[in-house]
């Protein structure tokens, strides 16, 4: 027992252990891989199997010392190269690794784990455990032959190899949970083994490539894939920020084919982009569905009729003159008010105030039986949806925080903002296709008019108008005048009609595309 007292034993038997782990990473790496075919339940089992079978392995070469030692003479020659059991033991193994390595890779580059995911196949369980046994073999004689060049007492050697071996143990499930948990991880821990394949092959032909340098570049390519793992989590903690709906909405409209510019796209939701077929939706589908997942995202004033195109009841005026108003106009629904728009009496039917003036009702009366829904310009329009289904068919009134009627909003509006514009016989499109661009009335809703032109940057969140004549107003600084042209690029807006105190009528064009940005 004089030798636990010795020194020079201990420092040893520590520097045993610490190469011991180092040299026997990769190979847990590999179980780690090769574990992941099984089924969940078998995965653990095969790892304690794998495990024990290498200390058994190692234990087992550490007690053939003597034998150990007869693997380093040459057996034969083919031509300048002599081959010892050594030598045909890595190059074997080095061929193996090389060979698993690859097809590893493949599989995964190939992302064939994706065909089977509803009803994967795995692998038989001893078919992998062959495969750990073989791996053992290779990385075993490794770990011996570097335990025998440095300790020359053999309980030393065993203790070292039982407490690395127990280190590895423990941490063979956290590894297997992180490495299957990472993708680009596992493929660099399988070009380790690519690399470590290639070196065993060199040595087994006599050509020694020091442990510095591997480990050196395997030192600096796990730095590079912490900083990834650090900044890709550091980026999904960013987007768990952000309203759920939110991301949802932008990643559909990323598979749909838009907003792909200017905002970041994962690896599975680009290589779903880049797969699906450009027939997948029609042209209808992903304005509508555009529409509906960018609802939320709008303001009231982008979705209501403004106040300058309500046609509205003023009780003050004859009744021979309200029943010409109601028969010329093609509108079913009427706000009833008292000498001006603001002064709302109550919301009336055509049909029903037609037969009532018939019999002879008072206006104002009959209208006040139907009280106005009220709602604030700053509403969101997801919680719009539940008013108007509470009014039954009828609209509902937007004002601002002066009690001003802004616009009324009935659910043709809200279909238009989904499906688009839906015109009245009385009235013309507000998007009109004239030669190479478009002629657009100035009230018309940025939102329409960016998923027509597939340009996404007409809308923004600070921005406080929601029509393409609050827009150019915006950019111009004042009231644009007909025949000025406002650039956008790559947009060109034309001002056509205009007043003093209003855009009518706009003529947009668009840059046509690069062929190295269509490239």
């Amino acid at each position: 027992m004089e030798f636990l007292f010795d020194p020079s034993i201990w420092a040893g038997l520590l520097t045993l252990i610490v190469l011991e782990i180092v040299l026997g990473i990769d190979n847990l790496v590999f179980i780690a891989i090769l574990a992941d075919k099984l089924p969940p339940k078998q995965r653990d089992k095969a790892r304690l199997i794998g495990l024990s079978l290498a200390l058994v392995m190692r234990l087992g070469l550490l007690s053939l010392i003597s034998w150990m030692v007869t693997l380093t003479r040459p057996l034969f020659s083919v031509g300048d190269f002599s081959f010892s059991g050594r030598d045909l033991i890595l190059l074997a193994g080095g061929l193996f690794l090389l060979f698993k390595a690859t097809m590893e890779l493949h599989e995964r580059l190939e992302n064939r784990n994706l065909e089977h995911q509803g009803n994967r196949s795995y692998a038989s369980f001893w078919a992998v455990v062959t495969q750990i046994v073989v791996l053992d073999a290779v990385f075993s004689l490794d770990a011996v032959i570097t335990a025998v060049g440095m300790v020359n007492h053999l309980p030393v050697m065993m203790t070292a190899v039982v407490i690395a071996m127990g280190v590895m143990l423990l941490a063979s499930k956290p590894l297997t949970r992180f490495v299957n948990a990472h993708p680009t991880v596992v493929v660099l821990c399988l070009s380790f083994l690519l690399m470590i394949g290639l070196s065993l092959v060199a040595e087994g032909f006599g050509f020694h490539i020091p442990k510095g340098y591997l480990y050196a570049a395997i030192g600096f390519s796990i730095l590079i894939e912490l900083f990834n793992q650090i900044a890709r989590r550091n980026f999904i903690r960013h987007q768990a920020h952000r309203p759920m709906r939110e991301r949802t909405a932008e990643a559909i409209l990323r598979l749909m084919g838009g907003r792909q510019r200017k905002q970041a796209v994962t690896t599975e939701e680009q290589a779903l982009v880049e797969a699906m077929p450009q027939e997948a939706f029609k042209d209808e589908e992903r304005y509508m569905i555009n529409g509906v997942l960018t609802l939320a995202q709008r303001s009231i004033r982008s979705i209501m009729t403004p106040r300058g195109e309500i046609s509205w009841v003023d009780v003050e005026r004859p009744v021979d003159e309200i029943r010409i108003q109601l028969l010329d106009t093609p509108h079913s629904l009427f706000p009833v008010c008292r000498g001006e728009l603001d002064e709302i009496i109550g919301v009336v039917r055509a049909k029903e105030l037609l037969v009532a003036l018939e019999h002879g009702m008072d206006v104002a009366t009959f209208a006040a039986n139907t009280p106005p829904i009220v709602v604030p310009e700053t509403l969101d329009p997801i919680n719009l949806l539940g008013v108007l289904r509470r009014a039954k068919g009828s609209f509902v009134i937007v004002t601002n925080e002066f009690g001003v009627v802004q616009g009324l909003i009935t659910p043709l509006d809200v279909l238009e903002a989904i499906a688009g514009e839906f015109p009245d016989e009385d009235e013309t499109p507000d998007i009109i296709a004239d030669g190479e661009g478009w002629l657009v009335k100035g009230g018309t809703d940025l939102h329409s008019l960016q998923q027509l032109l597939d340009y996404h940057e007409l809308v923004k969140a600070e921005d406080d108008h929601a029509s393409l004549a609050g827009l150019l107003i915006d950019q111009k600084g004042q009231l644009p005048v007909p025949g000025e042209v406002i650039d956008l690029p790559p947009l060109h807006f034309q001002i056509i009609e205009a007043t003093d105190y209003r855009v009518d009528l706009v003529r947009v064009t668009k840059d046509k595309p690069h062929e190295d940005e269509e490239i």
